[in-house]
């Protein structure tokens, strides 16, 4: 069988004062490096812009305004 004795010690606490506000500088700078990074990268890196087209013309043609199907393809009223 074990017998165990805690006897602890007097209590010691360490007040240590910091001023020193390097980090949140630092993460500041890093941030700001982040945003500016991903607007270059978006900037340079999208799709570049079709080729202009010319003279070209597209003719489509449209169904007529008043055209109305009721359901099952059977014309509406």
């Amino acid at each position: 069988m074990a017998t165990i004795v805690n006897n602890p010690g007097p209590e010691r606490v360490v007040e240590v004062e910091r001023s020193d506000t390097s980090g949140w500088a630092i993460a500041v700078i890093i941030l700001i490096a982040v945003i500016v990074g991903l607007v270059v990268w978006a900037r340079y890196h999208r799709a570049p812009p079709a080729p202009s087209s010319g003279n070209t013309n597209i003719n489509v043609s449209l169904p007529d305004g008043n055209t109305n199907t009721g359901t099952n393809g059977t014309p509406g009223n």
